[in-house]
């Protein structure tokens, strides 16, 4: 496990510096079977809401939390703060509030629109997987940095950061061999409060991490191919 050589301290206002980056090139064809396995992998991701409550490697969560650290930020100011939730009562808490919030949202807040675009998917407020799951991450975003002294400095591209650093943890999860799920509740105020999160945090999702279960069944979906999603020039 790699040990980081020196802590993070906040950078704003520091000079510009700079150190040696010469990664080893990768060979082509090195380069492209990776790639082609890597691609062939990540199609096999499927989000997953029915989960075996076995437990999971604690360090392999961890790791891939470490691999979403090191996505990139605005001013590189790295404003995530990720809640590894593996405690069952505070599980517990995390689906009733959820679920709760779900209610209202299906009983009409959506709007059909909405639930029209749910409805291939399967979805309604009863989310098991909030406690099926062994484990949860609960990814907040730093909206300002907030020193100990009550200091103040605003975070930029906040929203932007945050969606990449979720991207690069679902990937690592599933490349680690464990299945998982973004889900949002909405409103989400109440996770800050259920995990005691400082005010300048502000939840941007709950991931539930785990195996899926033995009976585990996805909706029948096709992706976009990549003619579909890719312009070249």
């Amino acid at each position: 496990m790699p040990t980081p050589t020196r802590n993070w301290t906040p950078t704003h206002g520091d000079p510009y510096r700079t150190v040696p980056y010469r990664p080893a090139r990768m060979p082509a064809a090195e380069s492209l079977a990776r790639a082609a396995e890597l691609r062939a992998r990540m199609d096999e991701r499927r989000t997953v809401r029915q989960f075996s409550t076995d437990a999971v490697p604690e360090q392999v969560v961890k790791d891939a939390i470490a691999c979403a650290a090191t996505a990139p930020s605005g001013a590189h100011q790295q404003p995530w703060t990720f809640v590894l939730v593996k405690d069952a009562e505070v599980r517990r808490r995390i689906r009733r509030a959820a679920e709760e919030e779900e209610h209202r949202s299906y009983a009409g807040r959506l709007g059909e629109e909405w639930l029209a675009a749910l409805r291939p998917l399967g979805t309604d407020e009863v989310k098991p997987h909030l406690t099926d799951a062994p484990a949860l991450i609960v990814v907040f975003q730093q909206r300002y940095w907030l020193g100990p002294d009550g200091a103040k400095r605003k975070h930029y591209y906040v929203d932007e950061s945050v969606g990449i650093a979720v991207g690069m943890l679902l990937s690592a999860l599933h490349l680690s061999g464990l299945a998982a799920l973004v889900h949002t509740p909405s409103p989400m105020r109440f996770l800050g409060e259920v995990l005691g999160r400082p005010v300048n945090e502000k939840a941007f999702a709950v991931i539930p991490v785990g195996y899926p279960a033995a009976d585990c069944e996805v909706p029948d979906l096709v992706r976009k191919s990549l003619d579909q999603v890719m312009v070249e020039l």
